[in-house]
């Protein structure tokens, strides 16, 4: 179980849903409900380091460096999207490193109206068994999520998502997380997430994390973020960057 200290420093740093020339869908869970402009190139990537089990010197630890998410606007409402990383997963007994299965997929806005505060779109992913052998799952899957965001006149926002997993077999995994946000100034802000999944529609995973955005410039974002398992031993921390490559 997560512990109460664990607790208060995650509350106490979760004060990126904010309004800002870039939108990203990291560094947290929840995959935001806005496109990217049409024929506009967004770079998201960053690095990874979780560990899962009560021992470090005996836990699971995985490294993903890096992980980078393509998007590419493809009309006002729709965007294609690439997913790829490299892996280092290690164990007590092994240890490999290769690149990860590709996602390729869209997102889709629903609905998004200029004086409207609700946003919603539909994301669907596609898993091509097409990474090295050593970590490729072998087998097509998918991932899908359906997003919902609302804006205030504060600096306060709301986001969360619901999602279906498919890997290949079983029933499938479904997928939750609700992300409270807020902008500190007009360079940074903070946010606080828990999240988790139903694994074959059975044992429910709970995670909490938060982390801070840093805008550089109007399409440059930095980010770090830290999250922990609340019913089980898990913990990871990541810092990436992400970069809006405008048409013009």
């Amino acid at each position: 179980m997560i512990n109460s200290f664990r607790i208060i420093f995650l509350l106490c740093c979760s004060i990126t849903l904010a309004a800002q020339e870039i939108i990203t869908d990291r560094p947290d869970q929840t995959e935001s409900s806005s496109t990217i402009q049409k024929g506009n190139l967004q770079i998201e990537s960053g690095l990874l380091l979780e560990f899962l089990g009560e021992d470090i010197s005996c836990s699971e630890r995985n490294i993903l460096a890096p992980t980078t998410l393509i998007r590419y606007g493809l009309l006002d409402f729709a965007e294609l999207r690439i997913v790829s990383q490299i892996e280092s997963l290690k164990n007590k007994s092994t240890s490999v490193t290769g690149i990860s299965d590709l996602e390729i997929g869209t997102k889709l806005q629903l609905l998004k109206k200029e004086k409207s505060l609700l946003e919603i779109a539909l994301l669907s992913h596609i898993i091509i068994p097409t990474g090295s052998k050593e970590v490729s799952s072998n087998t097509t899957g998918s991932i899908n999520k359906l997003c919902v965001s609302h804006r205030s006149n504060t600096n306060i926002s709301i986001a969360y998502n619901l999602g279906y997993n498919y890997f290949g077999s079983g029933k499938g995994d479904l997928t939750y997380s609700f992300v409270l946000g807020s902008r500190i100034n007009d360079k940074a802000s903070v946010y606080l997430e828990p999240y988790g999944e139903f694994i074959e529609f059975e044992d429910n995973v709970i995670n909490i994390n938060s982390g801070i955005t840093y805008l550089l410039k109007d399409n440059f974002q930095l980010d770090f973020s830290f999250g922990t398992g609340i019913n089980y031993t898990f913990n990871y921390t990541a810092i990436g960057f992400s970069w809006n490559i405008g048409k013009n």
